[in-house]
């Protein structure tokens, strides 16, 4: 088990608990100082042992050689754990629940954006017990940015989280609310991100800069967990995809892009997406053409897992005709990631849940090919550089925001440790200690 010297204010038994106080605002955190056992720092693979992160004010003030104590300063004891960087979860939907918890679409025709809001609150609390300090929320609405700027006033515990709110894309595709329902039903937030001609395109994109995004989500192809539309098949046109691409980098936002088919990624990769979500039928070459550009890849095997199991055994609760798409694609990811990973893409780490164990996509990035540094590596440096925070995140180094968790062994020779975090602090509070939540104060 992970030790600390510092004393503090009483647990709580239940991740319920953090997610309700609502109403407290965390106190600014002060010098501390951690003595790492072995610290993983999130620059290289290469580990250094015995050495103390000096904290200021919620950002790394140094590192020190040896167990050092600055005057003033509170010490917390993780001699004898490895210390990493916060990980980060760069395809999250947080307030989304587990596909068996829920039939579909029940659960998207009986609940509200302030339902979803409440949703997400208790599983970003979750999430950041799990030792993911940052994430990128690529498909919400209203709720996301409430929730976001309620984590950054400290009003409930949570990662830091970039949103894209609604995905773009084609009526009668991924992004289309209405597919598979009762043409006569409506919703006034169901047409926020739709996009048939360039024009609307254009303005999608600058809506949802106007409504506080960070990023921009688009879904130039079909998608698998959504009635009517084929995988398969390139939806959205190449000058659409261009337009997206341009307004958003002339807003200073990156898009990405949840894509299956070659042809489409590749086309995508050439109208200039930052990242390929899922990816499921590229090719070598489509891998190739993503390195020339500097795409990144985030291949989120754990969703698909998720569903498949669902698929499988209860296929009631999914939304129709999504089963069988389900059944058919779910096992390819796994199969085509050993490829990504030859061909030398930039890859980032990415769940696709909300609700869930999010340490599960590190189980199944190491069970098919990648190596634990790797993967490591995929959920900080690549996962920061990916959004675009890398002098904040991603890294243990002078500057960064003191996002930090640990391990009571190393996750690189045991990759169960992955999942077994026992230490959480993000901007220099601590979140969870002894392999228990702990409330800030």
């Amino acid at each position: 088990m992970v030790a600390t010297t510092r004393t503090y204010a009483p647990r709580i038994a239940a991740l319920a608990a953090l997610a309700g106080l609502a109403a407290q605002t965390l106190a600014a955190a002060h010098d501390s100082v951690i003595h790492a056992g072995t610290l993983l720092d999130g620059t290289s693979s290469e580990a250094r042992t015995h050495v103390s992160i000096v904290i200021h004010d919620g950002r790394i003030a140094s590192i020190e050689p040896g167990f050092v104590t600055p005057a003033g300063a509170e010490v917390i004891d993780l001699s004898k754990a490895t210390v990493m960087p916060g990980f980060i979860d760069c395809h999250v939907h947080v307030a989304a629940r587990l596909p068996s918890r829920a039939n579909a679409t029940e659960d998207w025709l009986t609940h509200s954006e302030l339902d979803r809001a409440f949703d997400g609150a208790v599983f970003a609390a979750a999430m950041l017990q799990q030792g993911f300090t940052s994430v990128r929320d690529v498909g919400g609405g209203d709720d996301t940015v409430a929730l976001r700027n309620a984590i950054n006033d400290g009003k409930v515990p949570g990662p830091r989280m970039w949103v894209s709110l609604e995905p773009l894309g084609p009526t009668g595709g991924h992004a289309d609310p209405r597919s598979g329902l009762d043409r006569s039903l409506a919703n006034r937030n169901w047409d926020n991100g739709i996009v048939n001609t360039v024009d609307e395109a254009r303005l999608r994109v600058r809506e949802h800069k106007r409504r506080g995004a960070d990023l921009i989500k688009m879904l130039p192809s079909g998608g698998i967990a959504s009635t009517g539309d084929d995988p398969r098949q390139q939806l959205m046109t190449n000058d659409e995809m261009r337009t997206v691409v341009e307004t958003a980098h002339g807003l200073g936002m990156k898009v990405a892009a949840h894509i299956y088919p070659a042809a489409a990624i590749e086309n995508a990769v050439r109208a200039g997406v930052d990242s390929v979500e899922h990816g499921s039928f590229a090719t070598a070459q489509t891998f190739a053409l993503m390195k020339e550009h500097g795409t990144y890849l985030v291949p989120t095997l754990t969703v698909y897992d998720v569903f498949y199991e669902v698929a499988t055994h209860h296929p009631e609760l999914l939304t129709p005709g999504t089963p069988e798409k389900e059944i058919a694609n779910d096992l390819l990811p796994k199969r085509n990631l050993p490829l990504a990973i030859r061909s030398g893409v930039k890859i980032a780490y990415g769940s696709d849940i909300g609700e869930g164990d999010h340490s599960m996509e590190f189980r199944l990035l190491i069970a098919n090919g990648m190596t634990p540094d790797d993967a490591l590596a995929a959920a900080t440096r690549n996962a920061a550089d990916l959004i675009g925070a890398s002098d904040r995140i991603g890294s243990i180094q002078p500057g960064r925001y003191a996002d930090i968790v640990a391990t009571a062994a190393d996750p690189r020779v045991d990759t169960s440790q992955f999942g077994r975090v026992e230490f959480v602090m993000k901007g220099g509070v601590i979140y969870r200690e002894r392999g228990a939540p702990v409330i800030p104060r």
